[in-house]
């Protein structure tokens, strides 16, 4: 009796406490849930930060790194994940191309952004890669044309930020140069705003606005650029330094690419006139106070847009021209573009002290990278036993001319134009001669090899019908910076350490080495894991990274990858759970 009894009342207890976990067990469901909800909602970035460094080399890093300011760019080395094997995979290396790539997560071939400028046959012109004669500029000079990002063909990641929150995103670009501004914050972008060399403010166009904000006039009103005329421009460090990292000024070279008013430092930026103009605006840009400007800059952008005030992601783009002018000019090996590398850290370390004062860093993700690097100047690569020249742009054209006239005995001019490596022939003119344009292309392409400098020439016939092979870099670069519409029938690539005499001093970019591919690649965080990381990686990589981090569509033509090896796996996981 005494056992049933015993029995039935534990039955009763098991009973309750089986009711009670079936109560129980849902709440701390619903309670994790909801933990995790709260986890992922207060982990979600108010703001994305690209920050471009025009020209920026990755051995920067490695040759001046211990000389960058802690809370600069070795913070985001230090709290952010690195890839050191980073390369764009697509030629030209050019600022617009590149600026393209970053945001689209895709190469020139799909943004049909194949250089800083290209001839376009409908047009029957030059055109720049945001040249736009509809639209009217807001704030510069009557003589300047306006520009928009109408010639891009792929959504950015900005344009998708945008598309999944009805517009609520703030996407906004800024820089000193339109292309840079315009390119990565993409077609459905807030607005972009760029420098004006004719009136020293910053401007923007009616594509994106019916007048400039307030806050953008007052800033234009405080003349901010003004403040540096006369500005002397010094080395920030003892002149030591610079022999040892960057090369004394070698007197076979130290003038090559340097303009008539230019010497060594100190460097007085006033462009040789007698007050603020043009001349001095131009001359500003080639200095280390045109980055400070465009920081500044930034930093009301920030105020005034709101950015990174609620909850909907913004995103900023801000690219630092200033190293570009400067290493075009003096050489990558210079002094002078040694200290704009230091320099544009600790403007990079003032911008990322803004963001964390006004919106915090750990709702921020940024992003470091270039748009390509840059060759030595050749020249000075000749003093140095490697293989540097300029080839003649007239040996080129000569070489094809003669070609023809062997060939088809005919005094016809069948190239229609020749810029960036591109050769277009008259298309109207082959039809009405009965000339097969395949035919041509070869024969002009074996004319071309024979020029000394000239490394591969490849055919639109080449890489329209066969491709190329994915194991030569050099023909898959090409390949990838090739749009059918945009780009000639001949695509030249020279030797290394070679370029066009379109150049005649200084240096440039734009071929598929090294010294122009490789750039740093940086992402700081939430949900990205610090650290080296040395898997081939691209700056193609960079938006479908974002987008997996975002939770968002990513941008149209993305072909690169989401950088999975720096990623929080669990976060991702817990959020794919949500979902």
């Amino acid at each position: 009796m005494i056992s049933t009894i015993r029995r039935r009342a534990a039955s009763r207890c098991i009973a309750s406490l089986l009711a009670l976990l079936l109560f129980i067990v849902p709440t701390l469901e619903l309670s994790a849930q909801r933990r995790l909800v709260s986890q992922a909602e207060g982990a979600r970035p108010r703001l994305v930060l690209l920050i471009v460094v025009d020209q920026f080399r990755y051995d920067y890093l490695d040759r001046f790194g211990d000389l960058f300011s802690a809370g600069g760019i070795k913070r985001l080395l230090r709290e952010g994940a690195s890839w050191t094997n980073a390369n764009y995979d697509h030629v030209p290396t050019e600022t617009a191309p590149g600026h393209a790539t970053l945001m689209t997560g895709t190469w020139p071939a799909n943004t049909g952004i194949v250089g800083n400028s290209w001839f376009d046959r409908d047009e029957g012109k030059l055109v720049t890669s945001v040249s736009d004669e509809s639209v009217k500029l807001l704030g510069g000079g009557e003589s300047e044309t306006a520009s928009s990002p109408h010639r891009l063909l792929a959504s950015t990641l900005g344009d998708e930020l945008r598309l999944a929150t009805q517009d609520r995103a703030k996407v906004i670009g800024i820089s000193l140069k339109d292309r840079s501004a315009i390119l990565p914050a993409g077609r459905h972008a807030s607005a972009a705003y760029w420098f004006s060399t004719q009136t020293g403010n910053m401007v923007s166009s009616s594509y994106y606005l019916t007048q400039l904000p307030a806050w953008v006039v007052r800033f234009n009103q405080s003349r901010f650029a003004d403040r540096y005329f006369g500005a002397r421009w010094e080395r920030l460090l003892p002149e030591a330094e610079y022999e040892k990292r960057a090369g004394a000024d070698a007197p076979s070279w130290e003038n090559i690419g340097r303009v008539k008013d230019t010497n060594t430092f100190p460097h007085n930026i006033t462009g040789g006139a007698q007050k603020p103009g043009r001349e001095f605006y131009e001359a500003l840009e080639y200095s280390p106070f045109a980055n400070e400007l465009l920081e500044a800059f930034a930093e009301q952008a920030i105020i005034n847009e709101g950015l990174g005030a609620d909850d909907d992601t913004d995103l900023l783009s801000v690219s630092f021209s200033s190293n570009d002018y400067v290493g075009h000019r003096f050489g990558p090996y210079s002094h002078e573009e040694m200290d704009m590398v230091l320099r544009v850290d600790r403007q990079i370390e003032k911008l990322l002290n803004f963001v964390e004062a006004h919106v915090g860093l750990r709702r921020t993700i940024v992003v470091f990278t270039a748009d390509h690097g840059v060759a030595p100047i050749p020249e000075h690569a000749a003093t140095l036993n490697l293989p540097g020249g300029r080839v003649k742009r007239d040996a080129i054209l000569n070489a094809i001319r003669e070609a023809i006239r062997a060939r088809y005995g005919r005094e016809k001019e069948y190239v229609q134009h020749f810029t960036n490596g591109n050769v277009y022939f008259d298309l109207a003119a082959l039809r009405r001669d009965g000339i097969a344009r395949a035919e041509i292309e070869r024969l002009a392409a074996e004319a071309v090899m024979t020029v000394p400098g000239v490394a591969r020439c490849f055919t639109r016939t080449q890489l329209e019908m066969h491709g190329v092979s994915s194991s030569d870099p050099i023909a898959r670069r090409v390949y990838n910076g090739f749009n059918s519409r945009r780009n000639g029938e001949l695509v030249i690539v020279y030797e290394p350490f070679k370029f066009s005499s379109e150049f005649p001093a200084g240096t440039t970019h734009g071929t598929p080495y090294s010294y122009d591919t490789h750039v740093p690649l940086i992402i700081m965080g939430a949900g990205v894991r610090p650290g080296r990381y040395a898997q081939a990686a691209t700056p193609a990589d960079i938006a479908p990274t974002l987008a997996t981090l975002l939770r968002v569509q990513p941008p149209s033509s993305a072909t690169g990858r989401a950088l999975v090896e720096a990623l929080d796996s669990d976060a991702l996981r817990a959020r794919a759970e949500l979902r």
